[in-house]
């Protein structure tokens, strides 16, 4: 799959399970690990734990392997490696403190 294609499988599977306020970034050029940030916010540490396995076992369905899973065990802030893309499955309160978007768009 292509990394375009990942990326708007991504965000359609986020969706998929009432993800909030998705956030696709481009950061080409700004990082060497990943090529595509997507962030959303979960309700609550469950909706964001689900949110991430949810996409998780969606990925393996379609031969997208994830390199690692992190944040898990609190759910405030869910990391999914899928090499070329990596997504945040953050908490309002986590998300706003950590400004993802503000840090990697600038």
């Amino acid at each position: 799959m292509q990394t375009n294609e990942l990326v708007a499988f991504v965000t359609d599977k986020i969706d998929d399970l009432k993800g909030r306020d998705i956030v696709t970034l481009d950061v080409r050029g700004k990082s060497s690990v990943t090529e595509f940030m997507v962030v959303c916010s979960g309700t609550s540490t469950r909706h964001a734990k689900s949110v991430a396995a949810y996409l998780a076992a969606e990925c393996k369905k379609v031969g997208v392997q994830p390199l690692g899973i992190e944040g898990e065990s609190s759910g405030e802030w869910v990391l999914l490696d899928l090499d070329s893309v990596v997504v945040h499955v953050m908490l309002d309160e986590t998300r706003s403190f950590y400004q993802l978007e503000k840090l990697w768009s600038a």
